[in-house]
């Protein structure tokens, strides 16, 4: 169950104000004020839930007259006809806020379902399917939630969530004539205790140097599998491995036969469709 807090309240005010800042016309004139009605959602499609506390809650921040009843939680598997909702109440009120509610629920219902197809492509292996920062502006911690709904794990909420030295990070210094053991050795010296030092490498020669400088998570960034089982054999004991660049459904599964820990997607959050939900109205 999604816990709402003042920021969601708030992300989806602005989603409905999208639709509703100059009126709407169309319900004002057609339907009754006091004509009430029910509405359910219902799957078109297969696919893993997430995201129905989230569309409920556009219904009550748009009218907090309007009753909801949940049938289907987040995380569990839907099929085709599926009712996984219902809103009853005013009529023009659940017209007003359909839209936006569909909106936020389709598309956290799609990051699910692709997040709990990696995870199954990978069920045999002990290894994590986690989450990036490529999500959408402003809908971070939602998406991130999706992830969890279908099965993955989180990987930094925000920049301030960990130290990640990136490759650009190593080229900016790099022209300060430092390489990347030293860049290593920096952040080990500066940080907090609290906190690991992630370091991106590409090659075995700089998974050395920086296994070597200390680092105690090595970003495998676009290497093919073969390397990236040399490279877990020399970080064993030493740091954990994460694969990452370019994964996909085809190459999860070659990824996780190399042994590494880790394996993050960033097709999760800025390539998944929205799965088909609809909201259907009951006589």
């Amino acid at each position: 169950m999604f816990q709402m807090t003042p920021d969601t309240e708030a992300l989806i005010d602005r989603a409905l104000s999208e639709d509703l800042s100059i009126g709407d016309p169309t319900t004002d004139i057609l339907i009754p004020a006091d004509m009430q009605g029910q509405a359910v959602f219902v799957a078109k499609e297969a696919g893993v839930l997430a995201g129905i506390d989230v569309a409920l809650a556009v219904f009550k921040r748009a009218d907090a007259s309007l009753h909801t009843d949940v049938v289907i939680r987040d995380g569990a598997h839907i099929k085709p006809s599926d009712m996984i909702a219902a809103v009853k109440g005013r009529m023009n009120s659940i017209l007003k806020a359909e839209r936006t509610a569909l909106n936020f629920i389709r598309r956290l219902s799609g990051i699910a379902t692709e997040t709990a197809a990696y995870v199954r492509a990978v069920e045999e292996y002990p290894v994590r399917i986690v989450d990036t920062r490529k999500t959408t502006p402003g809908l971070r911690a939602l998406e991130k939630y999706a992830i969890r709904a279908g099965g993955g794990y989180n990987h930094r909420q925000n920049l301030g969530d960990g130290i990640l030295i990136k490759d650009n990070h190593i080229d900016a210094l790099g022209s300060l004539g430092m390489s990347l053991g030293d860049v290593v050795r920096k952040a080990n010296g500066e940080k907090s205790h609290t906190i690991n030092v992630e370091v991106e490498v590409e090659d075995m020669a700089q998974v050395e140097e920086a296994l070597a400088a200390g680092a105690k998570i090595l970003l495998l960034d676009n290497m093919d599998p073969e390397e990236m089982a040399i490279a877990v054999r020399a970080a064993q004991g030493k740091a954990v491995t994460e694969a990452s660049g370019n994964i996909t459904l085809d190459t999860v599964r070659a990824a996780a036969a190399s042994g590494v820990d880790i394996i993050s997607v960033g097709a999760l959050t800025h390539s998944a469709m929205s799965l088909d939900i609809s909201l259907d109205f009951k006589s």
